[in-house]
């Protein structure tokens, strides 16, 4: 009713001519990146394998071809077999110029007993523009030594897979209190980076980038896959992140997501699905006929078109049963689950 009402006001009271679309979008960024990086340019971009910077890299790389450098930084918060399989993926199938730094004991040492929210973003983001500074000058060398390559192409540039809706969640309209949730990829960058931003999606909304990458020849198992937060694992362990909290979030996750790709089109239908782990939060269950005191995990599963507002899943009861039971008797150290049915807003999408 929302979009019905604004179209109507923009279209029929204020007379705007409906004449953006995707074919018109693809060349006009195309065009603005090649002019803006300029003919030596060289620019560097992280990846995750994530549907917002597949697309951005894609588009890049589309745009000025080898001068596009992508970097997978492992900080420790992926989830299981994530970084190897973004390596396959994106070095062997789409061919883009991949380097993978693993950096994720540096990561989990910087969170150390941290655990505020916003102060586990920042300690990522710092890291995070860390790695990317000592990784963008190793990359630059390495170009400046290569004869055929060394082009006077300084890397200046840095891409960002930054949505609309990140966008409009780091703004505050009446002071610092007021913004939502600081977002990993919306001003991060320090002015000791030296790098300028080139962030080609920050105008559109998720649903127009998964147009965007299929008009740009990407496969549709990367086009549809879920959206995964830039701190990873991080915003999805409440309280201190560690080694243990982790290994638990990623097996949880993986049953829950192994799960929902068994049942034919369920994981198309969801927007976004997770498991969470609510550090801190531990409850009685019981083993054998022993006595235990364990973690507690939270099952999210959403639906959305733009994730500006979001709705829980009506997930079948048996199916969560499912999950549930082979959470607590596959994981060690859960003993029980939950299933988040909060909806966007009051809620946001991620727990942190």
């Amino acid at each position: 009713m929302g979009s019905a009402i604004l179209r109507n006001f923009a279209v029929n009271i204020c007379e705007a001519r409906q004449h953006w679309t995707m074919d018109e979008f693809v060349p006009k960024e195309i065009a603005r990146i090649r002019a803006l990086v300029g003919e030596k340019g060289q620019v560097i971009g992280a990846v995750s394998g994530g549907v917002d910077s597949t697309v951005a890299a894609c588009l890049v790389s589309q745009a000025i071809g080898e001068r596009f450098h992508a970097v997978l930084v492992d900080n420790g918060l992926l989830r299981l077999g994530e970084a190897q399989d973004v390596e396959k993926t994106l070095s062997s199938y789409l061919k883009i110029n991949l380097t993978v730094v693993d950096a994720s004991q540096r990561f989990l040492d910087a969170l150390k007993g941290v655990t505020e929210p916003e102060e586990k973003r920042r300690v990522i983001g710092r890291n995070f523009i860390e790695v990317f500074q000592e990784t963008a000058k190793k990359i630059e060398a390495a170009v400046a030594d290569s004869p055929e390559e060394a082009k006077d192409g300084n890397i200046e540039w840095l891409l960002q897979g930054t949505l609309y809706p990140d966008v409009i969640e780091s703004i505050s309209y009446t002071g610092p209190s007021q913004t939502i949730k600081t977002h990993h990829n919306v001003g991060g960058l320090p002015a000791s980076m030296h790098l300028k931003l080139i962030e080609p999606l920050n105008m559109l909304f998720k649903d127009e980038v998964r147009e965007l990458g299929l008009k740009l020849g990407m496969p549709e198992h990367l086009v549809f896959r879920h959206p995964y937060p830039g701190p990873g694992l991080g915003i999805r362990i409440t309280g201190e992140v560690t080694a243990n909290q982790l290994e638990i979030a990623r097996r949880c996750d993986k049953i829950f997501l192994d799960e929902i790709q068994a049942v034919p089109g369920l994981y198309r239908s969801i927007s976004q699905a997770f498991a969470a782990v609510l550090g801190g939060v531990k409850a009685v269950g019981v083993v054998g006929d022993q006595r235990s005191y364990q973690q507690c995990v939270v099952l999210r599963a959403v639906q959305t078109k733009d994730y500006m507002t979001a709705t829980a899943c009506n997930l079948d009861f048996a199916f969560v049963n499912k999950v549930s039971s082979r959470i607590t008797n596959e994981v060690r150290g859960v003993s029980r689950v939950f299933l988040d049915v909060t909806s966007k807003p009051p809620a946001t999408i991620e727990l942190e």
